[in-house]
């Protein structure tokens, strides 16, 4: 089944019958492996070590050319052959109407969901990522902290709009967990986790979104998903 994607020869299927995800838990493979946890679908989890620049061999690269996780293969895919597939926000919406779960069947409800989704992939996720830059990575030595405090800002402008979103909703659509969810928490639990951000962005600020992120993170398969795959 899966002889014909270079990528498996360096990362073997365990199971012929699974999908296979190429990531790391990081906030992006997170939203893929939450999502595969509460889908109940089965899958083989690979580690990308980054610390080897593996996602730059050209196993990898013949699955992602973009070299960024995650990746997956889906070997029922559609017409019944395996597909493969890259971008976390296009895997959650594939995954999500393989299964007929957390994507609203409603038009007007689906795509808000998505709107949301696109919301985290263009601004959450972007912003969030380069806060981390200049908060703990490459950039934190820099004299010129204007990069700094222009994320710093940014960040907490998006998470303003998401707690406006969320008073008097459980969940960004409301009662119902989708897609929009499984996609951003992990970015607000980078913040107060790998970024140490919390104080210094002032997360207390939005209730909102610090209660909501704990309904989601208390997920039986959100507590799975933030250490899939597992590092070595």
């Amino acid at each position: 089944m899966f002889e014909q994607f270079e990528i498996t020869k360096r990362w073997p299927a365990v199971s012929p019958t699974a999908i296979q995800l190429y990531s790391v838990p990081t906030p992006n493979g997170i939203k893929v492996a939450a999502m595969l946890e509460e889908t109940g679908l089965e899958y083989d989890p690979h580690l990308v070590k980054f610390a080897a620049d593996e996602q730059f061999t050209p196993e990898f690269l013949s699955l992602n050319p973009n070299n960024k996780i995650p990746a997956i293969i889906d070997p029922d895919g559609p017409g019944a052959k395996a597909m493969p597939l890259w971008e976390s926000g296009a895997i959650l919406i594939y995954l999500a109407e393989k299964t007929g779960k957390f994507l609203p069947i409603d038009p007007v409800k689906r795509y808000e969901t998505l709107q949301w989704l696109m919301w985290q992939m263009g601004g959450v996720g972007p912003m969030f990522g380069q806060l981390g830059f200049f908060h703990i990575g490459g950039g934190k030595d820099l004299s010129d902290k204007a990069a700094h405090t222009r994320y710093k800002d940014e960040t907490r402008r998006l998470l303003g709009v998401l707690d406006a979103r969320l008073k008097g909703r459980t969940f960004i659509m409301g009662d119902e967990y989708t897609i929009a969810d499984i996609a951003i928490w992990p970015w607000v639990r980078v913040l107060g986790g790998h970024y140490d951000a919390h104080d210094m962005l002032g997360l207390d600020d939005f209730p909102e979104v610090m209660h909501w992120f704990g309904t989601c993170l208390e997920r039986p398969a959100s507590k799975i998903a933030v250490n899939v795959p597992k590092r070595d």
